[in-house]
């Protein structure tokens, strides 16, 4: 069958005739892409990616129009992953996660909040004030999808000290994708692995790190300070 009669073929797509609505969207972003013919080029390799049998014209129009928006940012991190291999659904989700990074502004997290997150100095608290603000700061970060991970070797005043001077803040990019988790190794935050390897390390990564740096190891310990923070879903 001629595929001109059944449908617009489009980057080795045949598409499904196009109503009077949807076919000013696509040529609005076919017009207004200037990257849009070395899109189409780029994308002759679409014949050969599975189960795209069946696609929606809203997905197609989606991605040419998240390419669009991404092209001030092009660079080889488009290229590195051969995303012509995947459902367009999931190409979508990519370029949209890209997208998200590259506009998402850089701020200080205690700024993530509104009105800001601002903690009392340590030096001004009694430790049965520091231990309520403390957990109250950790579910804070949790509901702006921020995590502490291996805080189990610091003491309550330790872990407030971190947050107060180091956490909130720190400048970084507010990404909100719905599902993305921004994690700090407590464990590594002055830099030196032996934190990380005297109470945290599995007898396997002590090992291998050994073998690479050829340093002895700290002795293993069981951390001093046991506690069930919130996690990020696995």
């Amino acid at each position: 069958m001629n595929a001109a009669r059944c449908g617009v073929v489009v980057s080795h797509r045949v598409l499904p005739v196009l109503n009077g609505e949807d076919r000013c969207r696509f040529n609005r972003f076919r017009l207004g892409s200037r990257g849009l013919q070395r899109e189409i080029e780029e994308r002759s390799a679409m014949a050969k990616r599975k189960h795209r049998d069946n696609f929606d014209i809203d997905l197609l129009l989606r991605n040419v129009e998240l390419r669009t928006e991404l092209e001030p940012y092009y660079d080889d991190s488009l290229t590195r992953v051969n995303i012509h291999q995947w459902s367009l659904a999931a190409e979508n989700e990519y370029l949209a996660s890209m997208l998200a990074w590259e506009m998402a502004p850089v701020l200080p997290i205690y700024r993530w909040f509104d009105p800001e997150l601002r903690l009392p100095r340590p030096e001004t608290l009694s430790d049965e004030q520091l231990h309520t603000i403390l957990w109250d700061t950790i579910h804070k970060l949790y509901q702006k999808r921020i995590v502490l991970e291996f805080t189990d070797h610091l003491s309550d005043r330790e872990l407030y000290c971190l947050i107060y001077r180091d956490i909130l803040p720190s400048r970084e990019k507010k990404v909100d994708l719905g599902n993305n988790y921004l994690r700090f190794d407590c464990a590594f935050a002055e830099g030196d692995p032996e934190v990380w390897l005297r109470y945290y390390a599995t007898d396997a990564e002590r090992e291998a790190w050994a073998t690479t740096y050829q340093q002895p190891l700290p002795p293993k310990e069981k951390p001093p300070y046991p506690r069930v923070l919130p996690k990020a879903p696995s």
